[in-house]
């Protein structure tokens, strides 16, 4: 019996179109590089498209095509995205034409707007089975908003589209409509760019809109199939208010991911998680906490209130509370704060205290060493079980150049003492309160430095009764 012979699988290449300006954000910035919780809008949506698995992504450049293409290189992408440019922007089905040749003969198109229709990772993946099981010519998500305004409203029968009419061509029952067509599309290849030369541009903005692509499908009799997907109410951002709209619904996604995966957040609308920050089990979140970029934050801690933590590390089983800690690695068991900053370059080791008023800058304090309070520790290296007193300072700085302190462990400084770099104190060393530390201490020894106390004897009886004459005197 002859073997049967199987269909290869169908291609997909995916067309992203980042060319837009954004006139109403009013920012030099490329509408797509805008941040959505962390990230900009078009790293969001490249994650939404890398879902679909194409074996192309072509990017469609325009407005600021150059800083798109760099923000794009630094996110180390795969597939690597090609781009082309659309030098005039003459509308959605102007920028995808433009991708015709960079997207090969992939067997399906899918079309994704840069400025990030907030849909979801399984929207996505229904879009593309639906599309393949019913063997559309175009398949698109359809979604409810709360305003649809000026988008074009949704017909359906069923899972088919039957049409999109425009808001100044509705009837009234068709305007009190609210589900639209997203820009989350996939198209046949052959069948898109046989329609798009035949979309014309007569309408208010003169442009060559996309969507016009399905009116030439279906009068074809083609098959536009349409599922639902969610989006949170809103569309993408047009305006500093959209831009808003958009963080609290990826906000509020993010939440909702960490509390599934057993974080807790005690008030999760004062919470404040970028997008790609991990989390440990058990941890517990209090509100006014902001938790941004590349931080990962370990198991059973305990963080804020009051906290924003940037591009840290977090060990399991901490506590940080009303504090700053930016580039900074924080180890296990470790209590940062209250009202204490962690500067980049900062190392913790497990057990250590950073207390009340205390700025650590690119230093390194060694297991179960404490700085507990009103203190200043730049440029040093700490060891192990030291006690920093109260009010100490290293002056690291002469004016021109930076130097470096080391402490040696188990060394125990007293209050008010001020390390001027560079110096080194030996192991088991201890210092005076009010010291002034300029010289190395050898191990073990007790460095003081004071100048000899004067008692001048009467000296306030004295001063009363002068300020007492020249008040009279005036």
């Amino acid at each position: 019996m002859a073997e049967q012979k199987r269909n290869p699988p169908r291609t997909l290449a995916a067309v992203v179109l980042a060319a837009g300006r954004g006139k109403r954000l009013r920012s030099s910035v490329p509408k797509v590089l805008h941040p959505v919780c962390g990230q900009p809008m078009l790293w969001h949506v490249l994650g939404l498209v890398r879902v679909a698995r194409p074996t192309k992504i072509v990017i469609v450049v325009g407005h600021g095509a150059d800083d798109v293409r760099d923000a794009v290189g630094s996110w180390k992408i795969t597939p690597t995205p090609t781009f082309v440019e659309q030098g005039e922007q003459l509308g959605t089905g102007h920028a995808v034409l433009q991708a015709e040749r960079a997207v090969g003969r992939s067997h399906d198109i899918l079309v994704a707007n840069g400025d990030l229709d907030p849909v979801r990772p399984a929207d996505v993946k229904a879009l593309l089975r639906t599309h393949r099981r019913r063997r559309a010519a175009a398949s698109v998500i359809v979604t409810e908003v709360s305003a649809p305004g000026g988008y074009g409203r949704a017909i359906r029968d069923g899972d088919r589209l039957v049409r999109v009419v425009e808001q100044a061509d509705a009837t009234p029952a068709e305007r009190r409509i609210h589900q639209i067509a997203t820009n989350w599309i996939v198209f046949r290849r052959e069948d898109l760019f046989r329609a798009l030369p035949a979309v014309g541009r007569d309408n208010r903005q003169g442009e060559y809109y996309l969507n016009e692509v399905y009116r030439i499908l279906l009068d074809k009799g083609e098959m536009v199939a349409a599922i639902e997907g969610d989006t949170g109410g809103v569309m993408g951002a047009n305006s500093r208010a959209g831009l808003a709209e958009l963080e609290q619904i990826y906000r509020r996604r993010i939440n909702e991911a960490h509390m599934h995966d057993g974080v807790r957040l005690v008030d999760p609308e004062t919470t404040y998680i970028d997008a790609g920050v991990r989390i440990g089990r058990d941890t517990t979140i209090a509100p006014h906490t902001f938790v941004e970029g590349a931080t990962t934050i370990g198991s059973r801690c305990t963080i804020g209130p009051s906290v924003q933590i940037r591009d840290a590390r977090i060990g399991e089983g901490s506590t940080v509370r009303f504090a700053v800690i930016e580039g900074a690695r924080v180890g296990r068991r470790v209590s940062v704060g209250p009202f204490a900053r962690l500067r980049p370059g900062t190392r913790l080791a497990d057990d250590t205290i950073v207390g009340s008023y205390v700025e650590v800058k690119n230093s390194t304090v060694g297991r179960g060493s404490k700085v507990p309070h009103l203190s200043y520790v730049g440029d040093a290296t700490v060891g192990r079980g030291v006690n920093v007193g109260a009010a100490n300072v290293t002056a690291n700085w002469d004016g021109y150049e930076k130097h470096r302190t080391t402490i040696g462990d188990g060394v125990r400084t007293g209050s008010d003492t001020i390390m001027v770099a560079p110096v080194k104190l030996g192991k088991g060393a201890v210092t005076g309160a009010g010291s002034v530390i300029s010289k190395d201490v050898p191990a073990g020894a007790l460095a003081v430095e004071r100048t000899e106390q004067r008692v001048i004897k009467g000296y306030r009886k004295r001063k009363d009764r002068e300020h007492g004459d020249r008040k009279r005197g005036g």
